[in-house]
């Protein structure tokens, strides 16, 4: 199970077939696997070997792309890492994965300067920069990549259990924890994906989001498996998404909530556009139900969701099911298998509320040096996900909440999510998150941040008495709204509600 042979194989039995299109570039899989080769083989002469780690600090562009096929081909084991990582989380997450090279964006040769005096295991000469001529003390990636063959490296022998990537969670702090994936992990990857949304040789793929972030692997592995055409934007911008969706006749994208939200939002937005698309799909986040109907309704027969952890367990609601289980997160792929589990291990009912667990062949084999946190997170063979849900009689998920983001008021549970699917019925509401915040009566009580829709106006008082009116429990009602211009999110567009709770509580005190 070598991801490696994918582009090869694809560079000599389709080679004018248009294989990536990022910016100015757009290559047919000829071209694209000789670019592809010409990094591989210069990672080589740097001095790297199967089993070394080279980390990327990359924005959405081609040269990370290329990063990724050529760590396939060689057996190097990539560690794509978040632009928006300050100086000493970028310095622990190299260090902790044991990175021997870096490839950067040009912007970060400051950042690479002040902290390398800290990262023993980066030789002088292996820091990279992308975007032309590097400044002194730095290589320049064009110019290493020109100076290497275009032939296909040497075989590197790839098995199994061999490593393909090291994933940090989003957001590394002191305590980072790197989920390992084997090319075996990513070949199911592969194989699942292309399977659960329907992918063909002549299918369309656009990627708009980051693509460092494990999420972008449920589209990004299947097109190299069916050597399809994948569309990659540098950023997000709804606009330009629905344009290129009508003039390269897309037929599938991934996207989190907020991505949908303002595609759906967008003045340009129109039903016609989409005649093409086979597949929305959304991931991070469940999708609340406001949003689904009115995605079910525009442009039917096309939603897909899957709910999933990096570690490797995950859920998809087909396309067929949106509707009839629309509040659903589907159940697991082929070969996975799922419970719902109560404190003491045994297993829920249909309809009782417990922890998500799962077990199946594309489980991490583990974090990467953290065996404790391993040991943890799976338990004779079932992965631990830390989130809540229940099935019905049909063995559909439904998402109820994360475990850590459970509101516990005068001794009641109370998930978030619940006062979410009120909220964001009201008129003037474009996106909500609710969390709790210390109560000295209660232990904690519900606050819920809010985003308006543009040109909408709204008191955060109004909104309280609003929504309060509307739940279904007197312990659900909110305490406070806080109205904000946009959330925080972190690179893979997640709502980020630590932040959120955190400036609340700040701004009571």
């Amino acid at each position: 199970m070598d991801i490696g042979t994918l582009l090869p194989r694809h560079a000599r039995y389709r080679p004018d077939h248009t294989a990536f299109i990022v910016g100015n570039h757009r290559l047919s899989y000829r071209d694209f696997n000789a670019v592809v080769n010409r990094l591989a083989n210069a990672l080589l002469d740097a001095g790297l070997k199967k089993g070394d780690k080279f980390a990327t600090v990359l924005p959405n562009c081609l040269e990370l792309m290329t990063a990724y096929w050529a760590a396939a081909k060689t057996g190097l084991v990539i560690v794509p890492s978040s632009t928006l990582l300050q100086e000493s989380g970028l310095a622990t997450l190299l260090n902790d994965s044991d990175t021997a090279l870096v490839i950067a964006d040009a912007s970060f040769a400051p950042t690479l300067d002040r902290i390398r005096g800290d990262l023993p295991g980066i030789a002088a000469d292996r820091y990279v920069l992308t975007g032309g001529a590097a400044p002194d003390g730095f290589r320049s990636y064009d110019a290493m990549v020109d100076a290497a063959s275009g032939d296909e490296p040497p075989d590197a022998r790839l098995v199994d259990d061999d490593m393909y990537n090291i994933m940090y969670s989003s957001g590394t702090t002191g305590a980072p924890k790197g989920i390992v994936h084997t090319h075996y992990v990513r070949s199911l990857y592969c194989l699942v994906f292309a399977q659960s949304w329907r992918m063909t040789p002549e299918s369309v793929v656009m990627h708009a989001g980051s693509i460092v972030f494990n999420g972008c692997m449920v589209d990004l592995m299947p097109w190299m498996f069916v050597g399809c055409t994948y569309i990659l934007h540098e950023a997000f911008d709804a606009g330009r998404v629905i344009a290129d969706i009508e003039r390269e006749q897309v037929t599938h994208m991934v996207m989190v909530p907020a991505q949908i939200i303002a595609i759906l939002d967008h003045p340009d937005f129109a039903p016609e556009k989409f005649r093409s698309m086979e597949m929305i799909q959304n991931i991070g986040a469940p999708l609340l139900l406001e949003h689904k109907s009115k995605l079910n309704e525009l442009l039917p027969g096309r939603f897909y969701e899957l709910y999933g952890l990096t570690e490797g367990f995950m859920t998809v609601l087909d396309k067929n099911d949106a509707v009839r289980k629309e509040g659903s997160v589907g159940v697991p792929p082929p070969f996975l298998e799922m419970r719902i589990l109560r404190e003491d291990g045994s297993e829920c009912d249909p309809g009782e509320v417990g922890e998500i667990c799962g077990r199946g062949p594309m489980l991490m084999p583990g974090y990467y040096k953290r065996p404790d946190l391993t040991e943890k997170a799976i338990v004779d063979g079932w992965l631990h996900s830390g989130d809540l849900g229940q099935v019905d009689e049909d063995g559909f998920l439904f998402l109820v909440d994360r475990k850590k983001d459970m509101i516990i008021t005068g001794g009641v549970n109370v998930y978030p999510k619940d006062i979410e699917e009120v909220v964001i019925k009201h008129p003037a509401v474009r996106e909500v998150a609710v969390f709790g915040v210390p109560d000295p009566k209660w232990g904690e009580t519900p606050v819920a941040a809010v985003v308006l829709k543009d040109g909408e106006s709204a008191a955060a008082a109004d909104l309280v008495a609003w929504a309060n009116e509307r739940v279904g429990a007197k312990f659900q009602r909110l305490h406070d709204v806080m109205v904000m211009a946009d959330f925080p999110r972190n690179v893979a567009g997640k709502t980020l509600k630590r932040e959120m709770r955190d400036s609340y509580i700040e701004g009571q005190s």
